[in-house]
């Protein structure tokens, strides 16, 4: 399945731009906390596409991607440039800034330090990886609720807010991407 961006660093852009947008400094730690919150929430709303090719360790706080922590060691890198994103994610993204923007660096490591994913790994020692596939099971909507109570873990209904449109009457609609039902599986006759 295709990633849907080509680097972590063009989401890394996003965020920081809508951080500054917001006249808000965003802090690594904050910026790597939701950098994996987009990572996991992105494959629960697009049935397990990654939003971008990273690699989530541990530190001794939480998840971080090591390539984005290297290149931003000493601030934002001035000579690169963050390629244009699809509407399709940066849409989700703003669901993602919306929904965690107004978390401090400290509130967004305490919450996610109490996920499995990121405690299991935690528990291993530093840098350590976090599965993908982990990622994924827990942060997707039927282990949220067979596993957890409600509030441990937000559906992807609250992140990710509906896109407005008008209909041809001028009303306001909420629009959403068709998602068909798998096919159920043929028995042998």
């Amino acid at each position: 399945m295709p990633i849907a961006v080509k680097s972590c660093l063009d989401v890394v852009f996003w965020i920081s731009d809508q951080a500054l947008n917001d006249r808000e400094y965003i802090q690594p730690q904050k910026l790597h906390r939701l950098l994996y919150l987009a990572q996991a929430y992105f494959a629960v709303a697009y049935h397990g596409r990654k939003l971008m090719p990273a690699t989530f360790v541990t530190d001794a706080f939480g998840p971080v991607e090591p390539t984005v922590f290297h290149a931003f060691a000493y601030g934002r890198p001035t000579m690169i440039e963050g390629n244009m994103l699809s509407e399709q994610v940066s849409h989700f993204l703003d669901g993602i800034w919306r929904r965690y923007g107004p978390y401090t660096a400290d509130q967004l490591t305490k919450k996610i330090a109490e996920h499995a994913p990121v405690a299991l790994a935690m528990a291993k020692g530093q840098n350590e990886e976090i599965p993908f596939a982990d990622m994924v099971k827990y942060y997707s909507e039927e282990a949220a609720a067979r596993n957890r109570p409600a509030s441990a873990v937000d559906s992807i209904d609250q992140v990710m807010k509906p896109r407005m449109m008008r209909s041809q009457s001028g009303k306001a609609v909420t629009v959403a991407a068709w998602k068909p039902k798998a096919a159920p599986a043929k028995k042998d006759e």
